[in-house]
């Protein structure tokens, strides 16, 4: 029987010797691209690797605070100027919202427009306006069936409600105006809860009701009253006064629903602002000052009674100015409210938002110490 012949082993070793310090470069890169590279994790909880000294290996996360809620209210030509020409004991809650809270009356809508779609919807993508420049794209103000954000964009945009239901909250949207459809077509799996009714009483008693159930994430509450009665009578008018102790009464009951629930009462942080003010019985005119000067007030257990721009020199009191977005210090802005509510949440900024991405915004003196 004739043996297995055996094949020389020097090849293989002259071959080994050849591409041996070849290949160590692409192997020493392969092994940092595994070191460095997002670690897996639960749904809605990521690890990103970032820069720091030689040899520390520094990492942020992102995981949704369960304990967390965020209500954000919206009051519908809120001008800012009426807060101060009403007597504290005619809108007691707003005042206390002022007093308790970190807030301004010297805050600024987006830059192009004073409208009420296009400013609610930078302010649930923390977008500016003109898609030219990366903004949302939606420049209408009518209610018009079939159209999205993504169409008006040209591209997919994202949207706080986006961000909350894909890290694992849940979300709802109440609005006394049929035109806020259009984020029910948008992002219709990441708003959990979509109501509608023009009657502002009733609407509020359904969110409280919602509110009670202790499991929402993130609400924003819509109230349409003072912009009704502004393009009706005037912004100058009794009626509008009216409207807007209407609206007081109606957030003194919401503040007593949270103050009805413990974690409400701890965790609960309310962020209120308007989309723009009005005179005569517009707002169309993005150059007007009461049109663009708007009231941004924080409130909860985790909010220091403040200025906002004391607590924030990052960003500069406007006054009687209208910054641009290219200024180095920015306003605060009604279109800062989806990242702010990210933030207050744990979540990181939405992808392609140009509003608040920095998420430097704070509301107590003791954040990030």
């Amino acid at each position: 029987m004739s043996r297995p012949t055996r094949r020389s082993a020097a090849p293989t070793i002259l071959l080994t010797r050849v591409l041996a310090p070849l290949l160590a470069p692409l192997l020493v890169t392969l092994l940092a691209v595994a070191v460095l590279a997002p670690l897996p994790g639960p749904e809605g909880t990521a690890t990103v690797a970032s820069a720091g000294a030689p040899g520390v290996e520094q990492r942020r996360t992102e995981a949704l605070d369960t304990k967390r809620r965020v209500l954000v209210i919206s009051v519908d030509g809120l001008r800012s100027s009426v807060l101060k020409e009403l007597d504290a004991a005619e809108i007691p809650t707003l005042t206390r919202l002022r007093r308790e809270g970190a807030g301004t009356l010297d805050a600024r809508t987006v830059v192009e427009q004073t409208e009420t779609l296009p400013d609610h919807t930078s302010m649930v993508t923390g977008r500016r306006i003109d898609a030219a420049r990366g903004g949302h794209g939606v420049t209408w103000n009518t209610d018009q069936p079939g159209t999205t954000v993504h169409q008006a964009a040209g591209e997919d945009v994202g949207s706080v409600f986006a961000r909350v239901h894909r890290a694992g909250g849940t979300t709802a949207l109440f609005t006394g105006k049929s035109k806020f459809s259009l984020f029910q077509r948008s992002w219709p799996k990441a708003l959990d809860r979509y109501t509608l009714d023009g009657r502002g009483a009733r609407l509020v008693r359904k969110a409280r009701k919602d509110l009670r159930r202790e499991t929402r994430t993130l609400t924003f509450l819509h109230l349409a009253a003072p912009d009704l009665a502004g393009h009706a009578h005037g912004w100058a008018s009794s009626q509008y006064a009216d409207a807007v102790r209407t609206v007081d009464g109606w957030l003194s009951d919401v503040l007593d629903t949270v103050a009805g629930k413990p974690v409400l009462r701890k965790h609960l942080t309310i962020v209120l602002t308007s989309d723009h003010g009005g005179s005569g019985t517009g707002h169309a005119d993005a150059t007007v000052r009461e049109h663009y000067r708007v009231p941004f007030l924080t409130w909860g257990d985790e909010v220091d009674a403040e200025d906002l721009y004391a607590l924030n020199p990052t960003y500069k009191k406007p006054r009687r100015k209208r910054p641009g977005y290219g200024a180095a210090r920015q306003p605060v802005r009604n279109g800062d409210v989806a990242n702010l509510a990210l933030s207050l949440l744990g979540l990181r900024a939405i992808p392609g938002s140009t509003i608040g991405t920095d998420q430097d915004l704070v509301l107590t003196a003791d954040a990030g110490g």
